[in-house]
């Protein structure tokens, strides 16, 4: 449907919010032409005024909220709103743990075509802020004010909020956002990385880590629990990072392989597995589209699990058709991202190849429209 003749950048409207999408922007309508609107919650009238318009749909800024829903609550952050970091803050947290679920519901329905996804509901976090151990800040010169931005991304633009904490950071990272502040960067456009570095891995700066440790034991007590169900003798961890997956779950298989691509990540993955002594399994240093066949080979697919960790892009379509071809007993699908996981996952089970058996969420990124997602699927022999 097309844009009401009316509609244009500057309307001011009065809308009701119908729904919170994927992303976390409101829901409304003008007669049946969608308006998206941040920061708000289902139920709320709000009044808005259209910044864009587009063929299918417009998006506005929420000016004022003239009825609030009992789900809207303070934002504990004096950025939220500004700062493009979070989007849920002003709702209670169990509305947030009820959005999301909704939200990979209507994804795997939409999107991977499940009419009745086998989906749990998301397991909390016990630390809904203060929980990140990782940030990225960036720089940015601020010619009108005359002075250096340190901050993230604003939600409105791509100007940098000048930022001096970030609520659910670890408060370790807000003593290095004070530090970058006391000593900034020399110009703009600089990107600043910080973390804190998880006690007993060996962790390259530039190399993937879980970026929430509270809820980090759920998550690997999950994956043993479906290795257990599943009874697989074998593990191969693809995009498997540094290790963590593989060597916590070595003592629940008789053999584990890692495959990643990033050689640095593989030298620290061989690193903590001496540490741990983890001796039952290897790690090799390449792509799991070239790796996965020949050590599929070496095992018994009917006894082998599969766990994919890849980027928030999904994985490649040859990756999944390699998979439909190779056929492991299990594979587990760990996903930061719940509509490229809809859609690998309606890949993988076309024709009955795989069925899905459960996804378990978990919210590791509170106060934000992100989740995780593991989803356990078992080949149909």
């Amino acid at each position: 449907m097309e844009a009401p003749s009316t509609l244009i950048v500057g309307t001011k409207l009065t809308l009701t919010i119908d729904d919170i999408a994927f992303g976390g922007e409101g829901v409304a309508r003008v007669g049946e032409f969608v308006v998206f609107v941040p920061f708000v919650a289902v139920g709320e009238t709000v009044e808005a005024e259209v910044i864009e318009v587009k063929k299918r749909f417009a998006r506005a800024k929420l000016l004022a909220v003239t009825q609030a829903s009992p789900q809207r609550v303070t934002p504990q952050c004096q950025y939220f709103a500004a700062c493009g970091g979070c989007q849920y803050q002003h709702l209670s947290y169990e509305t947030q743990l009820a959005l999301k679920h909704k939200q990979i519901i209507d994804l795997f329905q939409r999107v991977g075509a499940f009419e009745n996804a086998p989906i749990e509901p998301v397991v909390p976090c016990p630390q809904p802020y203060g929980y990140r151990n990782r940030i990225m800040i960036r720089s940015q010169w601020n010619k009108p004010e005359q002075k250096l931005n340190i901050g993230f991304i604003r939600a409105d633009c791509g100007l940098v909020e000048d930022i001096h904490e970030c609520k659910i950071a670890e408060p370790a990272l807000n003593e290095q956002i004070q530090h970058v502040h006391k000593n900034p960067p020399p110009k703009g456009g600089i990107k600043v990385v910080l973390r804190i570095s998880p006690e007993g891995w060996e962790v390259p700066r530039d190399s993937f880590f879980q970026n929430n440790f509270f809820l980090l034991p759920k998550l690997v007590d999950i994956l043993r629990e479906r290795i257990k169900e599943a009874g697989t003798k074998h593990l191969i961890d693809a995009y498997c990072g540094v290790g963590f997956f593989s060597l916590e779950l070595a003592n629940v298989v008789e053999r584990y392989t890692g495959i990643e691509l990033d050689n640095l990540a593989i030298k620290s993955a061989r690193i903590n597995a001496i540490k741990r002594n983890a001796t039952n399994g290897e790690f090799i240093s390449g792509s799991t589209e070239q790796f996965l066949p020949q050590v599929l080979q070496q095992a018994d697919p009917s006894k082998t699990t599969i766990i994919l960790d890849p980027p928030r892009v999904g994985c490649q379509p040859q990756t999944l058709e390699l998979l439909r071809t190779l056929k492991p007993a299990q594979l587990i699908y760990v996903s930061c991202h719940p509509a490229t996981l809809a859609r690998d996952i309606k890949i993988l089970t076309e024709g009955g190849v795989f069925k899905l058996n459960k996804v378990t969420p978990l919210d590791m990124f509170p106060q934000t429209q992100h989740v995780e997602c593991i989803s356990d699927l078992r080949s149909s022999g």
